[in-house]
């Protein structure tokens, strides 16, 4: 179940312009920027920016625009600091809704995402009120095509992976977040390419919207908060399925 979501955000994201696609990856940029400040700008000793870059990677970003970003964090940049920050609250019919910002204007930022719950029909909350209903998870995304299942299974479970789940389009494979890096090397190492590979928030109940005006708000916060230049990841439990 938890991959239902992550299934159509990724498919929704491969229908983008390519305008849409620039500001995906600056915000994978500014990923890769804080992987370099926090353990430099050498993926072999920096585990961290290992996985930003199998996930700038997975979002089909060009090698080029990877090293870039990469010299530009290491000092040749305009040396701008982010930081980063945590919303969390409600959507309509009390959805359940963790925002992830990088940013280098808290007071801008709390601002307007603020604004964005209030508008589509949610309310900001306060710190931990909703992140108790999620469980921290590496999480890899791999379109099934024509994959064995039975084999999947194995290389994933082989590779050290905590739980697998064949669904109709994709493989998901979870795995304790201490574990991650490592799982992924070895499934990159077996010769798959990943449609999603990062440390997510993954539901532990998902709530259905029924009525048509919640849809509709809530479709347009996850749209606003996506493109909003500060939020790098959004997490929810609503079943869109």
């Amino acid at each position: 179940m938890s991959g239902h979501s992550k299934w159509a955000n990724i498919k929704h994201k491969k229908s983008k312009t390519d305008a849409m696609k620039g500001k995906m990856f600056t915000k994978i940029g500014r990923e890769i920027a804080i992987a370099v400040k926090n353990g430099g700008p050498d993926p072999v000793a920096n585990s961290r920016l290992r996985d930003v870059i199998a996930k700038a990677k997975a979002c089909n970003m060009p090698n080029d625009s990877i090293m870039r970003s990469i010299k530009k964090a290491s000092g040749e940049g305009d040396g701008t600091n982010y930081e980063a920050i945590r919303y969390e609250g409600y959507g309509p019919a009390g959805v359940a809704v963790i925002v992830e910002t990088l940013t280098d204007n808290r007071n801008r930022t709390a601002g307007d995402i603020r604004h964005l719950f209030d508008k589509y029909g949610g309310n900001l909350g306060a710190t931990g009120c909703v992140s108790f209903m999620f469980d921290q998870k590496g999480q890899i995304i791999i379109e099934r095509k024509d994959r064995d299942e039975d084999e999947m299974m194995m290389i994933a479970l082989e590779a050290g992976a905590s739980d697998f789940q064949a669904e109709e389009e994709y493989f998901e494979i979870l795995t304790e977040p201490g574990d991650f890096t490592a799982v992924r090397e070895k499934l990159e190492a077996a010769g798959l390419e990943f449609d999603s590979a990062e440390i997510a928030m993954i539901p532990q109940t998902y709530s259905k919207l029924t009525n048509p005006e919640d849809i509709e708000k809530m479709e347009k916060l996850l749209d606003r908060l996506e493109d909003h230049d500060d939020v790098q990841n959004i997490w929810h439990n609503w079943d869109q399925d």
